[in-house]
């Protein structure tokens, strides 16, 4: 047990590597939504959701940003995780999605980024975090 309790002292290391995981995430799948909204939600058969799209993905960049920096963590994965419900409730509702699938849309890649997110909403960035210098907490 001495072995794995040893590990403790690392846990800010792993706050970051939690950090970084959601940012690069959030980057792969916000960016196309500013970029390409238009396509989407044409694609989709939704055209009057592209300026949705296009606010969607800034918020995830910017979440992504302060996952990254470690800036506002805590404000970031308050959105990213709200993000989240919100695709988790459109999976369930609208889209009839289970939790998981081989076949089509599911949401347990959504329910563990909020999970994440809600992680980080409560523990905070951690020492490797610009919070840390910006706001001396």
């Amino acid at each position: 047990m001495d072995f794995l309790s040893s590990f403790h002292q690392y846990s800010d290391w792993g706050v970051l590597l939690l950090r970084l995981a959601i940012a690069i995430i959030f980057l792969v799948h916000g960016f196309p939504k500013i970029t390409g909204a238009k396509q989407m939600t044409a694609a989709m058969g939704k055209p009057q959701m592209a300026g949705f799209f296009t606010f969607l993905g800034i918020a995830e960049v910017l979440g992504a940003i302060g996952m990254t920096l470690g800036l506002l963590t805590q404000p970031a994965a308050l959105g990213l995780a709200i993000v989240m419900i919100s695709a988790i409730g459109l999976k369930t509702g609208t889209m009839k999605a289970p939790f998981t699938s081989h076949q089509g849309p599911s949401w347990e890649f959504d329910f563990i980024l909020l999970a994440a997110n809600l992680s980080l909403l409560i523990a905070g960035g951690g020492a490797y975090a610009l919070d840390r210098v910006v706001f001396d907490i």
